[in-house]
């Protein structure tokens, strides 16, 4: 099971979450987040696998951006299509799609993303891209029958390792974590992601 913490930006903050050893670290690289990472960060001393965050960012601009923080993967939040996914999965970067689920969200529709991504990221719906802080009715997924690993996120906080014990996917396989774990925007309270690895992972 992966965990992955993302919004990160603080080198300080960075340098502390590594005690706790997450898989996945993100950074988020999209101008209009609270979140967003507006100085150049020394990612050579994270050894969690280091996640970039776009919406709708030109292509040239994320192979920088992997470049100068030597990302090993992108998630992706936009509008990007299948054959831009694919681009970057020819080059051997993880590629996560992110899909906001409503109510009425169609899994069919996301049957092009199959096998152009290494996993798919299933957040709530909002009006704006990015995190809710809320949790989507986790139930919607007993309809998901593709072929590509998911990880969950929305609202995922210190108080659902009981929710995330009880739900079973074959596909899922990891959880990612962000403002509910928050001092502030892009600062993580690192005792409560270490209690909360420990709870839901074992120590």
């Amino acid at each position: 099971m992966i965990l992955k913490v993302y919004g990160m930006k603080d080198p300080a903050n960075i340098a502390d979450l590594q005690a706790v050893q997450p898989d996945w670290m993100g950074m988020i690289f999209y101008s209009k987040s609270p979140r967003f990472v507006d100085l150049q960060i020394n990612t050579q001393s994270i050894n969690s696998k280091r996640i970039g965050v776009f919406v709708n960012a030109p292509q040239s601009e994320i192979e920088a951006k992997i470049i100068d923080y030597k990302l090993d993967g992108i998630q992706l939040h936009g509008q990007e299509s299948p054959d831009f996914c694919q681009r970057f999965l020819d080059k051997d970067i993880i590629v996560i799609k992110a899909f906001a689920i409503g109510t009425s969200f169609d899994f069919n529709d996301i049957i092009p993303y199959e096998g152009t991504c290494n996993y798919y990221l299933f957040d709530t719906y909002g009006k704006t891209p990015g995190g809710t802080g809320k949790t989507f009715n986790w139930e919607i997924l007993d309809h998901y029958n593709l072929q590509t690993p998911f990880l969950l996120s929305g609202g995922i906080g210190p108080d659902s390792v009981a929710a995330l014990r009880a739900f079973n996917h074959p596909k899922w396989v990891g959880v990612d974590i962000n403002s509910r774990f928050e001092k502030e925007p892009g600062i993580k309270n690192i005792q409560k992601v270490q209690h909360f690895k420990d709870e839901l992972f074992g120590k």
